[in-house]
């Protein structure tokens, strides 16, 4: 059985690598501490299983947490005091790219397309055949899908150096830098906020304010705090769990029999409308600014805001009016 866990080791690892190029590029000034943090990084992945077994007490590897969370605090001032840096990829010249784009012309998204399809593929029809562990099938075609995609890319490309796609992809990595993880992060801060609570007391808050059967501010106020809690989490996953369990699931589902399909959907809708505003939702706003060397760096953001207000107008009265 092909466990997810594999999957998380081989990503450690692929950073492990990277970092290793990293430290040997002699023209990012900073390698040496670029380097240390992909390689922290990567080696976390490891032993994140370790204390995870030892924790489930499933007789797996018994590691100690508290290194996990000093790695994580180094990671945070290699990232906070601006220690990461870029260097120059050995993927060949500008010239020799812009020929190989000519010479490909459509053929260059093929290895695109071969991700979706070897983890559809995956989910659709091994999901039960014990090949992969149970309820992972779509998250290890993923993966899968990766790997296939990166021998059908070396085919479509001629190419046959396995160090040239590393290298490609550490240049990627050190142009998103720390920014990369922010999603993680959020996701983890989401379940903190959770946790801790701040769902049940915006809920008591709410219940406080609104008036009694108030059904139409009941709405505004649950698709408006998805909007507003996205924005400031940057992750609409992430103020999911704190704004339902404030307002969708007892106020708009419980207490006013909401349709619990639609009401859930169109919350959700209304936080992607903040994640178009936001720059703490860097993998989609931020980093490709970044990776395009756009002069604006907040030029997306600033784009994307007379869909996104309009879009969560449209969500609070698509709810309003057809979510009971």
């Amino acid at each position: 059985m092909i466990k997810v866990e594999w999957l998380y080791w081989l990503v450690g690892l692929v950073f492990v690598v990277m970092a290793v190029q990293m430290a040997a590029d002699r023209s990012n000034p900073r390698r040496w501490t670029t380097a240390a943090f992909w390689g922290l990084l990567g080696l976390t992945f490891p032993y994140g299983t370790g204390v995870a077994d030892a924790t489930a007490k499933n007789g797996g590897w018994t590691l100690p947490a508290e290194p996990l969370g000093i790695a994580v605090l180094a990671l945070i001032v290699l990232a906070g005091f601006n220690f990461l840096g870029k260097g120059v990829p050995v993927t060949g010249t500008g010239e020799e790219r812009e020929a190989a784009a000519a010479r490909l012309g459509s053929r260059i998204f093929i290895p695109a397309l071969t991700i979706p399809l070897v983890a559809i593929v995956c989910a659709s029809f091994l999901d039960t055949s014990g090949l992969f562990e149970t309820g992972k099938a779509t998250l290890i075609g993923l993966g899968v899908g990766c790997l296939v995609a990166l021998v059908v890319g070396m085919l479509v490309t001629g190419e046959r150096r396995l160090s040239v796609p590393l290298h490609s992809g550490r240049s990627m990595l050190e142009a998103m830098g720390a920014a990369l993880l922010l999603p993680q992060l959020l996701a983890v801060l989401g379940s903190i906020f959770a946790l801790a609570g701040v769902g049940t007391q915006v809920g008591r808050i709410v219940h406080d304010v609104l008036p009694d059967h108030s059904k139409y501010l009941a709405v505004i106020a649950y698709c408006v705090g998805m909007f507003l809690f996205t924005v400031i989490m940057g992750n609409a996953f992430a103020a999911f769990p704190v704004m339902t369990a404030a307002i969708g699931w007892p106020v708009l589902i419980q207490q006013m029999h909401g349709h619990p399909p639609a009401i859930l959907a169109i919350g959700m809708l209304a936080g992607f409308s903040g994640t178009l505003c936001t720059p703490m939702a860097a993998n989609y706003n931020i980093v490709p600014a970044t990776l395009l060397e756009l002069k604006d760096q907040y030029g997306p953001i600033k784009a994307q805001i007379p869909t996104a207000l309009p879009l969560l107008v449209c969500s609070t009265t698509i709810m309003a009016l057809f979510a009971f």
